[in-house]
Order: structure tokens, then sequence, then C-alpha cells
């Protein structure tokens, strides 16, 4: 297992082959669809070379993907790397690779929203049966599997409620039963948390996240264990997935600072959430670092850091005060993704239509994202917003 200060230098030098840099500091950005071949030989051998980085097809990709998929399978640990041109496409190719019709998939219930639609609207017309199941129930996931059961899907923590799964256990029962695991690893970046660490077979992660950090490449990326990259990385080619040199280029060159974003972040992300944890208007705070989040006794466990991201439970509420919250941020800005230099915010009135397993009779949830900004900013931006909020209680 690799330390925290080892990923840290990890970050700079993975990736830096000669073979990549051609001497210089960064990877060089390799454009190509055609590769020319200089003799029938070199074409069949390039051909039949999937496994290896050997220029094939500007889809197999380039000198500069090369130098990304070698970074992200040091950095989780893995045995290959395959590129996608967003994390949901990630996570799409990856379950498509390995379910056909008439197969059972158990999804965490708390699942990026996105995962869900696509288990419901697009594999359940391919004849994939989904069960979602609650996110804290730990090694009870036996009760959950069935004959035909082959993926067991893991986010940690979950979208928007932050529940933090009993990781190894989970994948014992899955071991036991012969059902392969694939988690959503977005939140822990690999830097923090490297999932095939503790047995999980497919790490995948939204790289639009904290692997790029400025909110400007979209790129998905799913790292396999040995067992299992073979598949992924042919049944993945086969989709057609594949990711733009430039992007790739401002992957590597996020990754080269992520960790020290990341230390930002989440001092940050605990200095407010701590600010926000005194508020009358607050219920609880729903952080993986703080014992009010479920599963935090795990987190503790298993990862070796937080980021900017949490959310936090109101005592009350209704749609008019928290548009007038949203309405009332300056520095927080309404967006859907996260990771990047900037604060952002969403919230729900309530998780109707977002789980179906586990209910959800708790106030309203608000999720932040905390930047690079100042955090007594941050904080006097939030004080008067949750003013608003409770203007329009009534």
């Amino acid at each position: 297992m690799t330390s925290k200060s080892n990923k840290n230098t990890l970050l700079v030098s993975t990736g830096r082959k000669k073979a990549y840099t051609h001497g210089v500091v960064n990877p060089v950005v390799q454009r190509a669809s055609t590769i020319v071949f200089d003799s029938v030989a070199e074409l069949k051998q390039a051909a039949k070379t999937r496994g290896d980085k050997t220029l094939f097809y500007g889809r197999r990709g380039t000198t500069t993907h090369f130098a990304l998929q070698e970074a992200i399978t040091e950095l989780e640990g893995g045995e290959g790397c395959a590129l996608y041109p967003c994390g949901a496409a990630a996570i799409s190719s990856a379950l498509l690779a390995f379910v056909k019709a008439g197969d059972h998939i158990l999804m965490v219930d708390n699942a990026y929203e996105p995962t869900r639609d696509f288990c419901d609207k697009i594999l359940a017309g391919f004849g994939v049966e989904t069960t979602y199941y609650p996110p804290t129930i730990g090694a009870g996931i036996k009760t959950f599997i069935k004959e035909n059961t082959k993926v067991l899907f893991l986010e940690s923590p979950g979208s928007i409620t932050m529940e933090v799964q009993d990781v190894p256990a989970m994948v014992a029962v899955a071991n036991e039963q012969g059902v392969m695991t694939m988690l959503d690893n977005t939140y822990g970046n690999g830097l923090h948390y490297r999932p095939l660490e503790h047995g999980v077979d497919i790490s995948i992660q939204a790289a639009t996240k904290y692997i790029v950090g400025h909110s400007d490449v979209m790129m998905g990326v799913a790292v396999a264990n040995k067992k299992y990259w073979p598949t992924l990385r042919e049944q993945s080619y086969l989709l057609g997935q594949c990711t733009s040199a430039d992007d790739a280029y401002l992957a590597l060159r996020g990754l080269r600072t992520m960790a020290v974003r990341l230390n930002q972040h989440e001092k940050a992300a605990i200095e407010v959430a701590k600010w926000l944890e005194s508020h009358p208007l607050v219920d609880h705070i729903r952080h993986p670092a703080f014992d009010s989040c479920p599963g935090h006794e795990f987190f503790k466990r298993d990862f070796d850091g937080s980021n900017g991201l949490f959310s936090f439970v109101m005592k009350e509420g209704n749609q008019q005060a928290i548009d007038a919250f949203l309405d009332g941020l300056d520095h927080f800005k309404m967006g859907f993704s996260w990771g990047g230099f900037e604060s952002l915010v969403t919230a729900n009135l309530t998780m109707k239509g977002l789980r179906s397993q586990t209910g959800w009779e708790l106030g309203p949830v608000i999720r932040l994202h905390i930047g690079l900004e100042d955090v007594d900013d941050l904080i006097t931006d939030l004080n008067q917003a949750l003013e608003l909020y409770k203007q329009h209680l009534n």
C-alpha cells in the first residue's frame, strides 16, 4: 500500500517517461486519428498488441493518452485504465462491459443520479435487472444477491447524502458469492482512497472533478484489476470510447497539483462545515469527516482525507426558502458539478425520485463544494443567504 506522502510524490512523477515527454517536463500533446506503418509486419504487430501502449489508431490512444492511463493506473493501484468522454460514460461502459440480458445488478440507493437513470432507462431495456440496496447495509448485502447477480456497484461516499459504505465487508460477501464489484471513486480520487486495495475489482472516476480540477474538461476513467482489465479494455474499445489528446494533457496537468488543491479544499470545507454545524437552522452535517455522517467510522478507517464536497440538512424548509437562499448567494454559484477551484451549491427539498430503497424523512438537503476562495468570504456569503432562508420559512 502506498503512503499518502508517497502518493503526493507519485502525482508529480508518474506518466512522465521519456517516451511521453521527449525530454521536456510534460508529456507532449500527440493528436492523431490515422497511424501509418512502414510494413505489413509492423501493422500486424500493432493490431494484435491491444494490451500494451502501442500506436495503432487514434481511438486506441496516442502517447499523451498512454501517459495519462499509466498515471491513473499507478495512482489507483490497478492493472490498466480506460479513458472515456465523461464520468457517466465511464460508469455506463464499465457496466455494459460485464452484463448481458438476464443478468442482475445491485446498485447503491444513493448513487449518482445519471447512474440510476442508466440502469432504469437503458439497462432495463436490454433485459438487465437492477435492485437498489440501502447504502449502510454492509455485510447484509448477502440477502440481496441472486443467482444471476453479476455486479455489485458501490459509491462511497454516496451522492448528496454522503453515506460511507463498509466496502471491505461488502466486497468479502461479493467475492464469496462470485459477484464482481465496481465503485464510483470520484470522491476518493485515488489519492485519498484506493478501492482496489480494499478488494474492489474496478474503480471509476469522473476525472472531470478533482483530477482535472479546473471545470474545463469532461472525462471519465476506469481502472481495473488484472482479472477484469482485458475485458474492460476490449469492450470499451468496441464501444468506441475515447478522449482527445488535448483533454488528456489537461487531465495530466491537473493531476500534478491535485494533492495541493485537495489539501486546501479539505481544510476550507471543514472550517465551513464546523461553522454550519452550530447554525440554529441546521440539523446536522453530512461530511464524512464528521461523526454526524452515516458511515463516519468507515471513513476514519479507510480514507486518507476528505475534500471540498459535503452536505448539510436543514431542520425545516420549503421551496420558497430554498430559492431565496440560492438566489441570495454571491460567491457560491449554482451548478451540478464539483471539484473545480470554484464554490458551488445545489439543494433538494426532498430526496423523492433520487432513492427507492431508503426513505428520507429529514429536512431539505443543501450540498456545497468549497472552492479555493477565502473562507471568511464564503461564511459571510452563507450567513446572509441563510438569513434570507429564515425569512421565507413561513
